[in-house]
């Protein structure tokens, strides 16, 4: 017989050419961000910022990138995400030209909250163009477990390769290195990329998107601050948010799509990914740095190559979604990135010992990360109308940055609880673990199938139709590829 395999989805050549510039958007932001980390020292000395002043090069970026995800999210549903990616780029490449060229801290950190708002507008945008371009099965699955091999590649490269572009050109090339993929992006996007359908005479609710920004962006400041006052302000905003959408004609945020249990359990899931491994990458460092002695160059190597796992992961994960499910490959992935984190318990003072003990374990862990980041973004994404995709991929990502914020300084606090640097490492670790395979536990029960009750009533006649999950819940016979 010929034709195509069951287990195979074929694309058309417009369609894989949208795949390259929405894969390789993501991996351009993806790249900026890690570099940047690695560039942090040398940036500050070029535009004479304070040593104590370097965080605010990071957190200029993160508040509008946290703040300001779901307002565009939903913005590119009512306003086009065509013309929103289109935008976000054209923003990012004026803002990292902006920073390439300052030569004083006011430029520079106006450059990194133009890139903050650049990562806002286009992150969403180009993830709800995914989404909806790929029907929901196996063909969404594989391309979101591409994205997110890029993704993870992009840290990858940006770590290995930061520190090496830093010194062999200037800190400078940290912000020029996005212009010509930028150029490249914009070039070519508009001939490929079609705007969907918007609904007709919607509003934005801008009560609800008021209020919601800025109870993001003072959780954000009060987080990477430790500010009380401004996390109280933020509870308090976020409450007013949730009182507005429930008399809203227009809701930003209708409360029925955070009912859903795949929107709930599958951000939750995202949440404790995002935040537990981050900061396990962070402490690491610190040790390996501070209590192996090894050089910046070294402790790059030994989260670098086993990162090469995270690649596999993401290419694999859409198979293993196709073949056993997303919520299996979900809670089996935050398992494995809890269960790899318990050796690490184990490491002390020996640099032999540690380093076997490290990289095998970062490779598992690296690996079921990557794994339940996929899974948790075809859970979260899923079962949705394509109107509603972005304000669906606008919380998944919003679920990111708001995790990667709090993580490090959530276990950071935990490590400072003991004396020592390696006993508040091993406490915050074991914290880790028990977070990670705890959600693990609850999301698996928080996504079972649900079988609606209905009132006792004769047995269906055979062959009728009965409830069932959601196909993407559902493991299918075959692995589904793209070819």
């Amino acid at each position: 017989m010929s034709g195509t395999p069951p287990d195979r989805v074929r694309l058309t050549t417009r369609e894989r050419l949208i795949l390259l510039v929405l894969l390789g958007a993501g991996f351009m932001f993806a790249v900026d961000f890690s570099i940047l980390n690695v560039a942090l020292p040398d940036v500050g000395a070029g535009v004479g910022l304070r040593r104590t002043a370097l965080p605010w090069v990071t957190t200029a970026y993160m508040l509008p990138a946290a703040g300001f995800t779901l307002v565009f999210g939903r913005l590119a549903d009512l306003v086009g995400r065509r013309r929103l990616f289109l935008g976000g780029t054209a923003l990012l490449m004026a803002a990292s030209l902006l920073g390439g060229f300052a030569t004083a801290p006011g430029p520079l950190l106006a450059a990194r909250v133009l890139q903050g708002f650049a990562t806002a507008m286009a992150t969403p945008a180009a993830l709800s163009l995914l989404t909806s371009t790929f029907a929901e099965g196996a063909a969404r699955d594989r391309a979101l477990g591409l994205n997110g091999a890029l993704l993870s590649g992009g840290f990858t490269v940006g770590a290995l390769v930061g520190g090496s572009l830093v010194s062999l050109l200037s800190w400078r090339a940290a912000f020029f290195i996005n212009v010509p993929v930028a150029v490249l992006i914009l070039a070519t996007a508009p001939a490929l990329l079609v705007e969907g359908p918007r609904p007709g005479r919607v509003r934005l609710d801008l009560p609800g998107a008021v209020a919601v920004t800025g109870g993001l962006l003072t959780a954000t400041y009060a987080v990477i601050e430790k500010n009380w006052i401004s996390g109280a302000a933020a509870a308090v905003l976020l409450a007013a948010f949730l009182a507005l959408e429930r008399r809203a004609p227009a809701p930003l945020v209708p409360l029925p799509v955070l009912r859903r249990p795949t929107v709930a359990w599958g951000n939750l899931g995202g949440l404790v990914a995002f935040t537990m491994e981050p900061a396990m990458i962070f402490l690491l460092t610190l040790y390996l740095q501070g209590t192996l002695h090894l050089s910046p160059l070294a402790t790059g190597f030994v989260f670098g190559v086993p990162g090469l796992a995270s690649i596999g992961a993401g290419v694999l994960a859409g198979r293993f979604i196709g073949r056993h499910g997303a919520r299996r490959v979900l809670t089996a992935g935050l398992a494995v990135q809890g269960l790899a984190t318990l050796p690490l318990l184990l490491v002390g003072t020996s640099r032999p010992t540690a380093l076997a003990i490290l990289i095998p374990a970062l490779f598992a862990g690296f690996f079921g990360h990557v794994s339940a980041i996929v899974a948790y973004t075809v859970t979260g994404t899923s079962g949705l109308p394509d109107a509603e995709q972005g304000l669906a991929t606008g919380l998944t990502l919003l679920t990111q940055q708001v995790a990667v914020t709090s993580g490090i300084p959530i276990l950071s606090a935990v490590a400072a609880t003991r004396s020592g640097e390696l006993a508040g490492t091993h406490l915050a670790l074991a914290v880790d673990v028990t977070v990670t395979l705890v959600g693990a536990a609850l999301i698996y029960r928080g996504l079972r199938p649900r079988t609606p009750a209905t009132p006792a009533s004769p047995a269906p006649p055979a062959g009728s139709a009965i409830a069932e999950p959601p196909a993407f819940m559902k493991p299918s016979a075959q692995p589904a590829t793209l070819a």
